[in-house]
């Protein structure tokens, strides 16, 4: 039962990773390879989808018997098979040239690492013609950057020297640290917001004393729309602080941040979902990769062997168990895979047909009473499992929402009142923004009954500023 729920868990790849290893450690298990030189078999024809499959699901080793009739079955199943063999195991050629060619793609498919952002910081010191002691410190300096932390100075820079240190020393690392902050990306090395944005200020730039008083005494209120203060102490218009906080927004509060290594795993959908000529949809498990596993000839014929012993039979006895363990816990993960997915996309037509807009509300347990399952056994098949859809491809977790009820007692999803509170926010008017007070009303003209810290919370995961930050001063009368 844990293989069972391991193999339900795993997406396509790691369930294809599992099975090299197990054939790796168990030589009875043997997968069904076609001759791409031979005339291509029909699904009827191929070994191992027919026959062998139907005669050897059942076969389970039962350890508390002598296991008289699965031996004989086994010898029977091969009696029937027209192929020949070598009576010594060994890995067939299409197996190791599988395996030759996967550790090939592996190596082509793995990315070289990419510069760092302190060795391409090194890299450009150490094309520059300045004092060794200077060039040490600043050495140091680069050392202490962080590109997940934007590229910031972080340590004080009397840090760089050692105890005891005299007033020229710390005179060159002040001079290290200029030379470190003119190296690219500008604006690395800074020891804050404020220094980090004028350090990008191009001098020649025509408003360049206004946007360093910006920098310098009023980045809190830009960040709070506080316009109407800063135009009352600095005298600069309104219109003028709008311009010189879109030329603001140009420059790179974290400038070093280029240079995080992110990671993007390829997601390979496990699940197709197509529309027949009708318009109704068909799910397909995308397991074509995964091989079809059948117990080795060899050790079939072995069985009857008159030199084999005791405990060779109790090897295979253990080994075939286990063998047949695994292509049960595989075909099982078909099923409830393809049922869970079923399930889900009769459930969610109207999200498949309209867009986000129209999904349903949506909980695991609903989608375990129908396929007659336990509910912790839905969320192992959808955990890191992908969906191919008309609308691209879909973590199968995306399916299952929370929701709400509207007056009229309708269920409604969250995903539906999030799309809602955006398009409020759109179209609002920009000098009387709504308020989350008020955006809880129009909620509700809409049929949407959302408590009041409900719109706040969602509006900040969105990303969406307050109403005050919200208002646009230049449409102020």
């Amino acid at each position: 039962m844990i293989q069972s729920m391991e193999i339900l868990q795993m997406p396509t790849l790691a369930l294809q990773e599992r099975i090299e290893q197990e054939m790796n450690e168990n030589p009875l298990l043997e997968q069904v390879v076609g001759d791409p030189l031979s005339p291509e078999e029909s699904d009827d024809d191929a070994p191992g989808k027919d026959s062998r499959s139907e005669n050897e699901k059942e076969l389970v080793v039962d350890n508390d018997h002598d296991n008289k009739d699965d031996f004989e079955r086994l010898l029977n199943m091969d009696d029937d098979s027209s192929s020949t063999f070598d009576d010594s195991f060994r890995r067939s050629a299409n197996r190791m040239s599988e395996e030759a060619d996967r550790r090939h793609d592996m190596m082509a498919n793995a990315q070289s690492r990419p510069e760092s952002l302190n060795d391409f910081l090194l890299h450009q010191l150490a094309e520059l013609d300045i004092d060794d002691t200077v060039e040490q410190i600043a050495e140091r300096i680069i050392s202490t950057l962080n590109a997940s932390d934007g590229g910031y100075l972080r340590s004080p820079i009397a840090d760089m020297l050692p105890p005891g240190h005299t007033k020229e020393d710390l005179a060159q690392a002040e001079e290290a640290l200029r030379v470190v902050q003119s190296l690219e990306p500008t604006g690395i090395a800074a020891r804050d917001l404020a220094e980090c944005l004028i350090l990008q200020l191009d001098p020649k730039h025509p408003h360049f004393e206004e946007l360093q008083t910006l920098i310098r005494f009023h980045l809190n209120d830009l960040a709070e729309n506080r316009l109407p203060q800063i135009s009352k102490k600095t005298g600069f218009t309104i219109e003028q602080i709008q311009e010189l906080r879109e030329d603001l927004h140009l420059l790179n509060p974290k400038p070093g941040a280029a240079f995080l290594e992110t990671y993007v795993p390829n997601v390979t959908p496990d699940i197709i979902l197509e529309q027949d000529e009708s318009g109704e949809y068909r799910v397909r498990l995308d397991d074509d990769r995964v091989p079809n596993l059948f117990i080795s000839e060899y050790y079939r014929r072995r069985l009857q062997a008159s030199d084999c012993t005791a405990e060779e039979r109790e090897f295979i006895k253990q080994k075939i168990n286990g063998a047949q363990w695994l292509i049960d816990s595989i075909e099982q993960r078909r099923s409830t895979l393809t049922k869970v997915a079923e399930a889900i996309v009769e459930h969610q037509k109207r999200f498949l047909d309209e867009g986000p807009e129209a999904i349903e509300p949506l909980k695991m347990q609903q989608i375990a009473d129908k396929v007659g399952v336990h509910v912790t056994t839905v969320s192992r098949a959808v955990d890191d499992k992908w969906i191919q859809t008309p609308r691209g491809i879909l973590p199968l977790r995306r399916f299952f929402v929370g929701g709400t009820q509207t007056e009229d007692g309708d269920d409604v999803a969250w995903d539906t009142i999030r799309l809602k509170l955006q398009e409020l926010i759109d179209k609002e008017d920009k000098s009387k923004p709504f308020s989350d007070e008020a955006l809880v009303d129009e909620l509700r003209n809409a049929g949407m009954t959302v408590a009041r810290r409900t719109v706040t919370k969602y509006r900040k995961k969105m990303g969406i500023p307050s109403s005050r930050q919200r208002r646009d001063w230049t449409l102020t009368s």
